[in-house]
């Protein structure tokens, strides 16, 4: 009997699962695909145009009135009239100096402890956590804050100040109200409040210097000295010269503490470029003039930025011809 014999069949493959059409997101949807980035910087847009670009332009279209503070909406065009007065006036060139000085000694004093403390505290020692977290109070004292408790160290009766040069056989002085000292009070208030950031962003720039070059330094015979010079100071330096700049930026705009300590006095040493602003908006009612001295000040901290990245972009080209 023969055994019957099998066809054989051909093997389709298995049908693969329908595709699912995408959908169409429409134009919306387009538009954020394609524009999702300005999206998100929008809000930080915004925020400039509505609290800083816009008040600043309002700014300097004020300085070419005569505003005054008892009826501010109008003022009448006059021109470079405002500026011209300032030029020629001694007063504003004393609030430039003044202004120049104070921005001096708190940078370099700030930048100098401040990069020093970094150094100190960048080394291993016992309670260096403590000491750390110590050091970081003056930054984190409000201002206002900060202003009494200076106002309290130079009171000419019970100051801490007066008792401890007294007691140092150095007399007595009048902290505020002597104009010798005036900007000396002021100038070791805001270095006190400042030298804490610097040197948080000093050890930070510190930290990410690599250990194995200092080492190799180190075998080569080199002191520490020389191997902070060859090793640690120019990988510090972008950092050192960025810290200048900001501190310089923030010591030409700083107000409140000088206002709060001195009041711009006395007899007018410590009357900086916007502390001037204040009194002759607010004392002499006079928004016009005012907005004069701060357009002036913006071109003085632009001039500061100009001066830092011509530094900046030398220092590079002579780095690339090494």
């Amino acid at each position: 009997m023969a055994t019957p014999t099998l066809e054989a069949r051909p093997t389709t493959p298995p049908a693969s699962p329908p595709r699912r059409r995408r959908r169409d997101s429409g134009a919306i949807g387009r538009f954020v695909e394609r524009n999702g980035a300005y999206l998100f910087l929008f809000p930080a847009i915004a925020y400039l145009a509505i609290f800083t670009v816009f008040p600043l332009i309002r700014g300097v279209l004020l300085s070419f009135t005569a505003t005054k503070l008892v009826n501010p909406s109008g003022g009448r065009p006059v021109g470079m009239e405002n500026y011209e007065y300032l030029l020629s006036s001694d007063k504003f060139w004393s609030s430039v100096i003044t202004t120049l000085l104070y921005t001096l000694f708190t940078v370099v004093f700030s930048v100098g402890i401040g990069t020093a403390g970094a150094l100190l505290l960048n080394t291993a020692f016992k309670g260096r956590g403590i000491i750390r977290a110590i050091a970081t109070i003056p930054w984190a004292v409000p201002t206002v804050a900060a202003a009494l408790i200076f106002v309290w160290i130079y009171n000419n009766e019970q100051g801490i100040l007066n008792r401890t040069t007294a007691a140092l056989g150095l007399g007595e002085h009048g902290w505020l109200v002597d104009p010798k000292y005036g900007l000396f009070a002021v100038t070791l208030a805001t270095v006190w409040k400042l030298t804490p950031l610097v040197m948080l962003v000093m050890l930070s720039a510190l930290q990410s210097v690599p250990h194995e070059l200092r080492e190799a330094t180190w075998v080569d015979g080199a002191t520490r000295f020389q191997s902070f010079r060859a090793v640690t100071l120019p990988h510090i330096m972008p950092t050192v010269r960025v810290i200048t700049l900001l501190m310089t930026i923030w010591s030409i705009r700083r107000f409140e503490i000088i206002f709060l300590i001195t009041g711009g006095g006395p007899l007018d040493v410590t009357n900086t470029l916007v502390v001037n602003v204040y009194r002759t908006a607010f004392q002499d009612q006079n928004l016009g003039r005012a907005a004069a001295i701060g357009a002036l000040g913006l071109v003085l901290s632009l001039l500061v930025t100009v001066v830092y990245f011509i530094v900046e972009q030398i220092q590079e080209r002579q780095e690339s011809q090494r």
